[in-house]
């Protein structure tokens, strides 16, 4: 479903983190592995957690600190943990920036943007011109998201890319694109000169805001597929 394989180069340990329960019966989703995540996960009787950010990224950790914390919690309460960090970025369907394509009309898609060696985003073209703060309603309303944006482009946006997360440093990307502006989660300072100079507007949701929508439809296409109850655990960052 979500092809892990496909993604070797990805900072993130993509797959199953932590095996704590024989089987599942019911599951829960979250953006972020935390001792809160955990924690209301079990206590909706779940026992697999899925989470786009889990507790294994980049090379090898000893388990001390938070990080067995953690893992002390997730076994105690027979909760495994699965994460999906670009494989859940960039599927086509369910992914995060897919959803946040169908939630803005996006349409004409097609992939963009290069991290190490792969292509992560989606840019195309809205069904309906918007203005930034147009979309930046748009998303208020279905996400909750405060947004930032930094308008240096067009007053209206028809062509728009899309990367969420930390994606505010394939703004060169965008541009090569031909897009209006780049929709992402958190700004990135290297991006700020680039995107003014270029005349390219960054519009910015949040990190976390944009990476529900992954997630959740995840949780709802499990629950559809295999009839396993799926609660989605909802821990705003603010960031």
């Amino acid at each position: 479903m979500l092809k892990i394989s496909d993604f070797g180069a990805d900072s993130a340990m993509n797959g199953l983190q932590v095996e704590s329960s024989a089987g599942v019966k019911r599951i829960a989703t979250a953006v972020d592995v935390s001792d809160s995540s955990i924690r209301k996960a079990a206590a909706s009787g779940a026992d697999l957690l899925i989470v786009h950010h889990g507790i294994f990224w980049g090379k090898p950790v000893p388990i001390t600190g938070v990080t067995a914390r953690r893992i002390r919690l997730l076994l105690s309460k027979g909760v495994s943990l699965y994460a999906s960090h670009l494989p859940l970025d960039c599927h086509p369907g369910i992914g995060n920036n897919a959803q946040l394509a169908e939630l803005l009309g996006l349409d004409q898609r097609r992939p963009f943007g290069s991290y190490h060696g792969m292509v992560i985003g989606l840019c195309g073209v809205l069904s309906r011109v918007m203005s930034p703060a147009g979309i930046a309603r748009k998303l208020k309303k279905s996400l909750g998201a405060e947004t930032k944006i930094f308008h240096f482009g067009p007053d209206r946006v028809r062509k728009l890319g899309i990367v969420s997360g930390g994606g505010a440093s394939l703004a060169n990307d965008a541009v090569s694109s031909g897009c209006d502006a780049l929709l992402t989660g958190e700004p990135a300072h290297a991006a700020y000169h680039l995107a003014r100079e270029a005349r390219i507007t960054l519009i910015c949701a949040g990190h976390y805001a944009t990476e529900t929508v992954g997630v959740r439809a995840l949780g709802a296409l499990l629950e559809t597929e295999f009839g396993l109850p799926a609660k989605f655990i909802d821990i705003p960052t603010g960031l």
